[in-house]
């Protein structure tokens, strides 16, 4: 069961929106295959943009990254929600008022750029609190930020991804640090700008010219569940943080209308598949067995993921995955699914 039809999935969009950790490089290396893909997207012509929620770095300075790494582009095709977030407060407060940043320079640039102004303490009497990932964050921002929000500044967070991917494995992200403030503070933010919220998809997806926009991601809680509000179909690459335990538990408003191992699925029918399909297709069957989910057959592991998705899905909760034979057993293993749990 390929993607459409038998067809290339890139052939059916006009632009293709990119989320960067996780599915163009991991911290700062390219995943394999990455720079190959977006080359054979401008060989073709196609649009691409970039949405991060990485607030960390400023648009052009992440284009001056990607194009290090061999995938040369434009500040104006990258989308990143610290400059979102100034351009937020930038609508709601008078001209040089001071902004209380958490976060690295890349955000009090962004603020300076739409004539804020940064500061550190509360007792400049910040207007706003601006919350973004930075790798120095520590507890005397923190505690300055939750004085301020105290006092009465409007709270806005960046973005609030749990963790972040790394060749090590997740490492604490913005909203990890985000959730020490609602711990102190007993009170979510006032406004989270990035993923999973709409805005920076609905910005990349006006780029299309009316045609239609995918978004590729590796993380249900934020890529899909945004692309999902912002009406856009979305492929989950498991390259990054989201793998099939977490695909099979998915609650509707974080399912992907894709799945590939890497962005080869935008070229190779074979290497993608939509997983709303039926739960016996490609050479793979999954019955119910005494409350159990037992996958069977041989064929793509990808059907047989779409298979147990399709399953899973309809079940009213997730149920444990049993392999029959050895090959199902090896397919649940390619996606870290482990057999009986």
């Amino acid at each position: 069961m390929s993607a459409d039809a038998g067809g290339r999935l890139i052939d059916g969009y006009t632009l293709v929106v990119f989320d960067l950790d996780g599915v163009i490089y991991l911290i700062d290396r390219p995943i394999p295959g990455a720079v190959e893909a977006v080359a054979r997207l401008h060989a073709e012509g196609r649009a691409v943009a970039y949405a991060t929620n990485n607030a960390s770095r400023r648009s052009s300075q992440v284009a001056d990254l990607l194009t290090r790494m061999g995938v040369p582009a434009r500040p104006e095709e990258v989308l990143t929600s610290a400059a979102a977030s100034a351009e937020l407060l930038r609508d709601r407060l008078p001209a040089g008022a001071p902004v209380l940043v958490v976060g690295a320079e890349a955000l009090r640039a962004e603020l300076r750029a739409v004539g804020l102004t940064p500061v550190s303490r509360a007792d400049e009497k910040p207007a706003a609190v601006v919350q973004g990932y930075g790798p120095q964050v520590g507890w005397a921002e923190l505690a300055e930020a939750s004085l301020a929000v105290r006092a009465g500044a409007i709270w806005i967070a960046t973005n609030t991804d749990r963790t972040l991917p790394s060749g090590r494995g997740p490492l604490p992200g913005n909203g990890a640090l985000v959730a020490v403030l609602r711990t102190a503070l007993e009170r979510d933010p006032d406004v989270v700008v990035g993923k999973p919220e709409s805005a920076l998809f609905e910005t990349a997806a006006r780029r299309s010219d009316g045609g239609r926009a995918l978004v590729v991601g590796d993380r249900l809680d934020t890529d899909i569940e945004g692309a999902r509000r912002a009406g856009l179909d979305s492929l989950l690459v498991l390259t990054g943080v989201s793998r099939g335990p977490e695909l099979l538990a998915a609650e509707p408003r974080r399912r992907p209308t894709y799945v590939a191992q890497d962005l080869a699925g935008l070229f190779d029918p074979a290497a993608v598949v939509r997983v709303s399909g039926p739960a016996d297709a490609g050479g793979w069957s999954v019955t119910d067995r005494d409350g159990a989910l037992e996958l069977a057959g041989s064929g793509r592991p990808l059907d047989a993921l779409a298979a147990l998705c399709a399953a899973a899905w309809s079940a009213p909760t997730v149920p444990q995955i049993r392999p029959a034979g050895p090959d199902a057993a090896r397919a649940l293993e390619s996606f870290g699914l482990p057999a009986g749990g």
